[in-house]
């Protein structure tokens, strides 16, 4: 059971930022809110949110797990006036849930949940490095690496205390470095890895709102980006696999 209403602003960046990863995902509801776990078809890309219950202006829910059509959500999400108050409604035992606002009313089949991949457990790995960005920095440096490449490598260099973030193209080549001190965070390690820029542009769109990205790194290994939304009552982690550089 679900019986909620929130900001439509609010709504449609939680949508965003689980559809920059997957299409669609079991969708767990409890007292405490709305929790999203999921990975990518490839398994390169995970998004977890968690947008607790204060993120709502009324919300009340019982125990339940659902299947959602996120593109199509994100498609409908899109159309609502940024004014408006969405509410959400969602029975016991019911194959679809009840979008309203505005004198509009969209009623969502749901996904079989035994169709939707489960909900992936949270790998152990240690990233020893760590740095806090502006969210709008980051996707600023992702967006100019797509112009010379398909990739991108995020490094620490502990020696100069500095956070990079570089691309190589066929002639081109861009780098971006910044001082431990420019940083509102910066944890030294010997940190370096590349990654797709297929993945992060769609994640850099979504961490661009984001007034700081907390970003953890280790060498030849996975990052973590940390941000919150909806006032700081929503939590989102990306994890995303790297590339393997050929000699």
């Amino acid at each position: 059971m679900l019986k909620a209403a929130i900001d439509t602003e609010v709504f449609k960046e939680a949508v965003e930022v689980v559809a920059a990863i997957v299409s669609e995902c079991r969708l767990n509801i409890s007292a405490n809110g709305l929790a999203v776990r999921a990975v990518d078809t490839a398994n390169v890309a995970m998004i977890s949110l968690e947008l607790g219950a204060p993120a709502f202006n009324t919300f009340a829910a019982g125990d339940s797990q659902i299947g959602l059509d996120i593109s199509k959500l994100k498609n409908i999400v899109a159309s609502i006036n940024k004014a408006d108050v969405l509410t959400l409604d969602l029975p016991d035992g019911a194959y679809k849930m009840e979008l309203a606002y505005g004198g509009f009313k969209y009623s969502i089949s749901l996904l079989d949940v035994n169709t939707v991949r489960k909900d992936p457990n949270l790998p152990s790995i240690q990233l020893p490095g760590k740095v806090v960005i502006a969210g709008a920095e980051l996707n600023n440096a992702i967006k100019a690496a797509s112009l010379v490449s398909d990739k991108i490598a995020f490094g620490i260099n502990p020696d100069n205390e500095t956070f990079y973030m570089e691309a190589d193209g066929d002639t081109d080549h861009i780098n971006l470095e910044i001082k431990a001190a420019d940083l509102k965070t910066f944890i030294p390690a010997e940190a370096r890895s590349l990654f797709s820029l297929d993945y992060l542009k769609d994640m850099g769109r979504v961490m661009s709102k984001a007034e700081e990205v907390e970003i953890f790194l280790g060498k030849d290994h996975p990052v973590k980006f940390v941000f919150t939304i909806a006032g700081g009552e929503g939590k989102v982690e990306y994890l995303l696999a790297p590339r393997i550089e050929s000699d």
